[in-house]
């Protein structure tokens, strides 16, 4: 099976499909389609190609596709309901990583070790901040989650619900 092509038009795939923005649910004008992907994501074979289901959302609630990934609001990657879907840059769409890379000896995101400190970094908007250098993990990984919150806009955003 090809992955999907930007070369189907959203005429082509809304002769085929319904799609509910309210549920994020799609159907072949009679049955839901799709199936969960191993990462959790809804896939639909369409016009022998393989589709995220988040895609084609986008481009049957706009009309284009979308220009950058989509991005799942609440973390949650079968949620497929448009108010749930942001176009945004991969750089952006890293701002969700909620576990430190299996590399990272402290096992804490934004949190290094520096001698016989704990260095907090974040990067945003292609900017590195140095957050400081602190005593324990917990403080640097304090000051990480204070800096996230800011330079993220997610400050009072539960991720968990919509």
């Amino acid at each position: 099976m090809k992955q999907y092509s930007n070369t189907i038009s959203s005429e082509e795939v809304a002769a085929l499909l319904s799609y509910d923005p309210q549920t994020g649910r799609f159907t072949r004008k009679v049955n839901e389609v799709g199936h969960l992907n191993a990462k959790g994501y809804v896939q639909i074979r369409l016009l022998g190609y393989k589709f995220q289901a988040h895609r084609l959302a986008w481009l049957l609630t706009y009309g284009v596709w979308p220009n950058g990934v989509i991005d799942h609001i609440n973390c949650c990657p079968s949620d497929n309901r448009i108010i749930n879907l942001r176009d945004v840059s991969v750089a952006e769409n890293g701002w969700n990583r909620k576990r430190a890379y299996s590399n990272n000896k402290t096992g804490t995101l934004g949190v290094h070790k520096r001698g016989d400190k704990f260095r907090a970094e974040i990067k945003s908007k292609e900017k590195r901040y140095s957050l400081g250098h602190f005593d324990t993990v917990e403080e640097a990984a304090h000051a990480y989650t204070a800096a996230k919150e800011e330079l993220h806009m997610i400050k009072g955003l539960n991720r968990e619900e919509s």
